[in-house]
Parts: structure tokens; C-alpha cells; sequence
């Protein structure tokens, strides 16, 4: 791994079934024991080798983020790496590892199509985690938590509540499929855990009236919302104009679009959504 850019390729150790839509796979690789690893909500970006690849074609870690992603742009279309936002679900820096935890859905997305033929040997690259860019969800200040999203949230939400120390405040409504897609969930803190089943309902839909009906605690609320974008920006709306929280103690992420993938260009949006993200990091 260059010493300035975190960029690494990963190699599959394991592969196991969390839930029926859930994989968990452990990865090795070089520079993993580091302690930059560990921490909660720990954001990378994965890329997968298009077909015919067996490792992802990806430019020397040389020189400055800007020019490692403008060379990484100019790849010719069929040879440039998928590439996708992921958490780190756990690190063991003795063996030098890490888990990263796949939802597997019904659409034929590249992240779906590896993780539903993973095998030991299968190599991915990885940029990140870096603190450089990195805004970490304040847990400390506000009076208690309110942890909000849907599965794709799970892998964040399972590393910020094993964060937590005992009798920290926490919230959290995550909403599944149905009973079988729980998963298990470790803290030491006060944990008010609220499993939402979503049914045959639309995505986000009875997450967002759960929050809004929810009887929360009073005291100052620090929110953590991820998931898909438009019902992150429903839940967070509702936060900020119906509960009077303010926009600065919401930490938020639209992980997917319901109607586009991470290859499209962002919508309008998603860019002042974006811009404010950046303007709330600079202002922390």
C-alpha cells in the first residue's frame, strides 16, 4: 500500500451466509494490521474486476488522490473497475483482516454478482479508510442516539453501537425484509432496538412512519441516518422540520438510489446534499 493513499487489494479468505440476503466475507491483503482500521463506521470504496478480470485493473497508488482518480477515470470503460461504497464491519489486526458485510438483492449488480459467487482466492481492490476523508458521527455530546436505516445501514450501525460505552443512550430502528433478515447486535450501551419489517411494503416506507410515530426520549438528539437516499432525506426532513432538530447534530448517508446506480451522475439533490455534508465537516 503507498504510504500517502490508502489503496490495497484484498484476497477472500471466507464467505458465510449472515442471513438469507446477507454475506459476510473476510478478506486479507497487505498492510492490514495496522490500528487505522479499526473504529466505527469506517468507510472504503471497493472495486471489482470487470469480466475477464481476474484481479481489478487499478492505477499505482503514485502521486495525490486527484491524480490517482483522474488516471483511474481514464481507463478504458470495459477494463475500469466497478466501483462501490462499503463499511468495515470488523478488523482483526492480529490475523490481518477484515469483514465486510454484502446485502444481496434481487437487481444484477456487480456487488451482488461477486458476493453471489465469492470464493477463497477472489481478489478485490480497496481504497481507504482515511481519516483525511472521514466525518465521524459524534457520540459523545448529545444526551442520547437515535440510529436510523435500512439493511444496508447494519454493517455501520453494528460497529457504531460496539463503540458505545456502558450506559450510553441509544435508539435504533433499522428496517428488514421480515424476521429472518435480523441480525445479531452487540453493545455495551443502553440499547432501545426496534426491528421494522417491511413486507411487500415499498423500501423505506415503514421505516420513515415508524420514526415519525416513535415516542423518543427528550434531551438533545444526535441522529445517524443511512440507507437508501430518498428515505434518508424523508427521515431526515421530518428530524429537522417536524422534531426541530437541527441539521448539525444529523450525521446522514444515502448509500443506493432506488432508480440508479452509483455509475450514474448524481442528481440535484444529490450534490446539495453533498455540498452540505462538506459545508457541516469543515464547520466540526
Amino acid at each position: 500500500m503507498s504510504e500517502r493513499m490508502p489503496v490495497r487489494y484484498l484476497r477472500v479468505v471466507a464467505a458465510r451466509p449472515l442471513a438469507p440476503h446477507m454475506v459476510r466475507v473476510t478478506f486479507t491483503g497487505d498492510d492490514l494490521t495496522g490500528p487505522s482500521l479499526g473504529g466505527p463506521d469506517r468507510q472504503v470504496k471497493l472495486y471489482f474486476p470487470r469480466q475477464g478480470q481476474e484481479v481489478p485493473r487499478l492505477p499505482r497508488p503514485d502521486g495525490d488522490l486527484t491524480s490517482w482518480y483522474r488516471s483511474y477515470t481514464a481507463l478504458p470503460d470495459d477494463e475500469r473497475p466497478w466501483m462501490r461504497g462499503f463499511t468495515l464491519r470488523g478488523h482483526d489486526p492480529e490475523r490481518g483482516t477484515v469483514d465486510i458485510d454484502f446485502v444481496v438483492h434481487g437487481d444484477s449488480g456487480p456487488a451482488t454478482r461477486w458476493a453471489r459467487r465469492v470464493r477463497p482466492g477472489a481478489v478485490l481492490g480497496m481504497f481507504g479508510p482515511s481519516a483525511e476523508f472521514a466525518s465521524p458521527f459524534d457520540t459523545t455530546t448529545p444526551d442520547w442516539l437515535l440510529l436510523a436505516g435500512d439493511e444496508t445501514a447494519l454493517p455501520a450501525v453494528g460497529s457504531l453501537l460496539e463503540s458505545l460505552p456502558e450506559g450510553r443512550r441509544a435508539v435504533v430502528l433499522v428496517e428488514v425484509r421480515d424476521a429472518a433478515e435480523e441480525l445479531p447486535l452487540s453493545t455495551r450501551a443502553d440499547l432501545d432496538l426496534r426491528w421494522i419489517h417491511r413486507g411487500d411494503a415499498a423500501h423505506g416506507e415503514r421505516l420513515v412512519a415508524a420514526v415519525r410515530a416513535a415516542d423518543l426520549p427528550s434531551g438533545r438528539m444526535g441522529a445517524w441516518l443511512a440507507g437508501e437516499a430518498g428515505m434518508v432525506r424523508s427521515l431526515r426532513r421530518h428530524l429537522v422540520d417536524e422534531r426541530g432538530v437541527p441539521k448539525r447534530d444529523i450525521d446522514f448517508a444515502g448509500y443506493w438510489r432506488r432508480s440508479l446506480t452509483q455509475d450514474d451522475a448524481p442528481t440535484a439533490e444529490d450534490m446539495a446534499e453533498a455540498r452540505e455534508k462538506l459545508e457541516s465537516a469543515r464547520g466540526r
